[in-house]
């Protein structure tokens, strides 16, 4: 039965395996060139002052498209294991008549999806973790630069790095299965094991994953890591400061909100993306330059200014260090509803299928 099922399953794995090399190959190529260029940018910023935020952000925007594609790649390859070879393994079967061919030699039914289940099932799995092996290599020096929405805990990324993109793979397949034994017809099935497995991941990043464990809440001083724009007019109007999607001092961190409050603790509103905060900007330090004494005002005096007032960036997140906890519950989830449905087509294809 394992031969049979190798015989049947070598063309797809020829396939995805080609597909690995040519990955692997691509990375190979590129991956030890961007590790040198962040190497000696950092090499270069240190020695310059120790500042090295100006090179990050060249590094990661002139490296964005290609770590994007790298990370869809990497978020795909689950998708594909249940598109391709989850969903027409049994309709195939129901199509062509060759399952009853099988059942009516010494094999059961039950070890028949066994041994199509464990050999397929795995080759998904390790498709799938040395998918994310890859990525998660090649992408090493760009997300230790990475700006604020594209750390290794943003629902992008986190997909196709660790151990998660196994557990995806698993579900994926075994979905493919399931919906091929009800429906009965391979690009059905293939159209709905998609529509359900998209749906999942972008529904579980946004509704479940951020409930896995409580988030965490506090304040934060304003200074460069959590600010991204501070407006402060000529006309001598309230400064607006509009705020990064990053906390100080918690680099990696998975932001869920981030809000101005005020010295009493409560939210601000924002109007056209930024927070008019107010202050005085006829005297002091968030006066216009032609009103403040030499040195004393600006933007960085009126950032002081604000900060001693006592408003602060309260933002809830979820810290870097929980990644893989986050990965562990993730995956344990999706192996549980993996078990659920193999469990299911087992009852189904003992009492139902024919």
């Amino acid at each position: 039965m394992i031969w049979l099922t190798w015989r049947q399953f070598r063309g797809a794995a020829a396939m995805m395996g080609a597909a690995l090399l040519a990955l692997a190959a691509v990375l190979a190529v590129t991956g030890p060139g961007l590790a040198a260029e962040y190497s000696a940018g950092i090499a270069a910023c240190t020695g310059e002052g120790g500042d090295c935020g100006r090179f990050f952000d060249r590094f990661f925007e002139e490296n964005q498209t290609p770590f994007i594609l790298v990370t869809a790649v990497g978020v795909v390859l689950p998708a594909l294991a249940g598109l391709f070879w989850g969903a027409p393994l049994i309709t195939r079967e129901l199509e062509a008549g060759t399952h009853l061919l099988v059942w009516n030699q010494s094999i059961t039914r039950a070890r028949w999806l066994a041994v199509k289940l464990t050999v397929i099932g795995l080759a998904a799995v390790g498709a799938a973790g040395l998918g994310s092996l890859a990525v998660t290599w090649w992408s090493g020096p760009l997300d230790k630069s990475a700006a604020p929405g594209f750390a290794l805990m943003d629902p992008l990324v986190f997909g196709a790095r660790g151990i998660v993109p196994m557990g995806y793979a698993a579900f994926a397949f075994v979905l493919g299965v399931t919906v091929g034994m009800l429906v009965r017809r391979t690009l059905t099935a293939m159209a709905v094991t998609l529509a359900v497995f998209a749906a999942l991941q972008i529904l579980v990043p946004l509704l479940a994953r951020p409930h896995l464990l409580p988030p965490v809440t506090a304040s934060f001083r304003l200074s460069q890591e959590n600010v991204d724009f501070f407006g402060l007019p000529r006309d001598g109007s309230s400064p607006r400061v509009a705020l990064e999607n990053a906390i100080p001092g918690h680099t990696g961190a998975w932001v869920l909100s981030s809000r101005l409050i005020d010295p009493s603790g409560r939210p601000m509103a924002v109007d056209d993306g930024a927070t008019v905060v107010p202050i005085s900007a006829t005297s002091g330090p968030c006066a216009p330059p032609s009103v403040t004494p030499p040195g004393e005002g600006g933007m960085d005096g009126c950032m002081i200014e604000v900060n001693r007032l006592g408003y602060r960036q309260q933002a809830t997140y979820h810290p870097f260090a929980r990644f893989w906890t986050f990965q562990a519950i993730e995956t344990g989830a999706y192996a549980l509803l993996t078990a659920g449905l193999t469990g299911f087509c087992f009852w189904w294809i003992r009492r139902r299928l024919s």
